[in-house]
């Protein structure tokens, strides 16, 4: 079985008009945090250019919050930082500024080379942390000479993609351990799809339920699958679309964690890119234990105004951070490639507004 072929197989089998193109946004603004609000402790230049598309995770009252920082648009190379708020001050928007911030992942892998470490998401399974991030965006591989008979005279190329890439919490040491990066197997046969946008749901014996998003041949939609957490492989017999973009949309994708409102049942951040003015839109979907859909809403979070629609990429709230607090949920989430919003919604409204499929 030729792995790329059957995703493609696969993403022809999406259902369309699960949803209409209709904004009801739902979500209080809170508060911005830009990058002048920001003070990195472990860097010299303490001072980014950008902080956006912040994971985030809820610990005790404290709101731990991971942002994608940017020091030089002339090479464009992302780290992720992290700092707390306080839940309570986070809320009334009472929290002092700048705030201390320490990078605490960093390129250093070749699959990071290029773009650096992108938007990560909180996913704790069990009593393990993960962060999951974009290593983006070129890296090395060796390919056969253009003898396709010969197995010894091989050569370098550079590989152009996004890889899944996967970080785990080290309490003792207070850092994160750079585990690999997500493939795709089929027996012996091993794919590294262009991936991103990916969410755990609940492991059982060493198998993870996860949501993630490979392109495949240009199509992005939101998938689900089982990965081995040994070796971070998904079985491509394990891999299903979920959602596929709608006649209105170029692409669609997950955007947050998954946060668990019941045994069993997880409410989960996606987002639509429109096709006439190139803006993000963002909704939430219900899924169970094994990633199949169970409630999806319509756009409940779309920017608006000076501050959401203007930026370094202009017309877009993208949230990797979610969380549950009380009966709010509290969508941490980048705007417009430069600064940080804190979206606020009660979940009692947010279900009113999700159909069931």
């Amino acid at each position: 079985m030729d792995v790329e072929k059957e995703l493609k197989r696969k993403a022809s089998g999406f259902k369309k008009t699960l949803r209409k193109r209709r904004i009801q946004d739902v979500f209080q603004r809170v508060c911005y945090i830009s990058p002048e609000d920001i003070l990195v402790v472990n860097y010299p230049r303490s001072r980014p250019l950008a902080a956006f598309n912040p994971g985030a995770s809820l610990f005790e009252d404290e709101v731990f919050i991971f942002p994608r920082l940017v020091f030089d648009y002339y090479t464009y190379n992302s780290s992720i930082g992290m700092f707390s708020i306080g839940v309570k001050q986070l809320l009334e928007n009472s929290f002092k500024r700048p705030i201390n911030t320490k990078i605490v992942i960093w390129p250093d892998k070749a699959w990071e080379f290029g773009h650096g470490c992108e938007d990560a998401r909180v996913c704790s399974v069990g009593e393990k942390t993960y962060i999951l991030y974009t290593g983006s965006k070129h890296y090395g591989s060796s390919a056969k000479s253009e003898n396709e008979d010969s197995d010894e005279i091989k050569k370098e190329v550079l590989v152009k993609k996004s890889v899944q890439a996967f970080a785990l919490w080290d309490e003792k040491r207070g850092t994160f351990e750079k585990l690999g990066y997500l493939r795709i197997k089929e027996g012996s046969e091993e794919y590294i799809p262009d991936c991103k946008d990916s969410a755990l749901l609940g492991e059982k014996n060493g198998t993870v339920s996860m949501l993630f998003r490979p392109s495949v041949e240009g199509f992005m939609g939101c998938w689900k699958g089982k990965m081995d957490s040994s070796d971070l492989s998904i079985s491509i017999d394990s891999v299903g679309i979920v959602m596929g973009p709608e006649e209105w949309e170029s692409k669609i994708g997950w955007s947050t964690n998954a946060v668990e409102l019941e045994n069993g049942k997880f409410l989960v951040g996606w987002h639509g890119v429109m096709k006439d003015d190139f803006s993000y839109a963002n909704g939430l979907a219900l899924v169970n234990a094994e990633g199949e859909l169970l409630k999806v809403s319509d756009y409940l979070l779309a920017p608006r105004g000076l501050v959401e629609y203007y930026g370094d990429r202009g017309g877009v709230i993208f949230g990797d951070g979610l969380i549950l607090y009380e009966d709010l949920v509290i969508w941490i989430g980048g705007v417009s490639d430069y600064c940080m919003g804190v979206f606020v919604a009660k979940l009692e409204k947010i279900l009113k507004n999700m159909r069931e499929v």
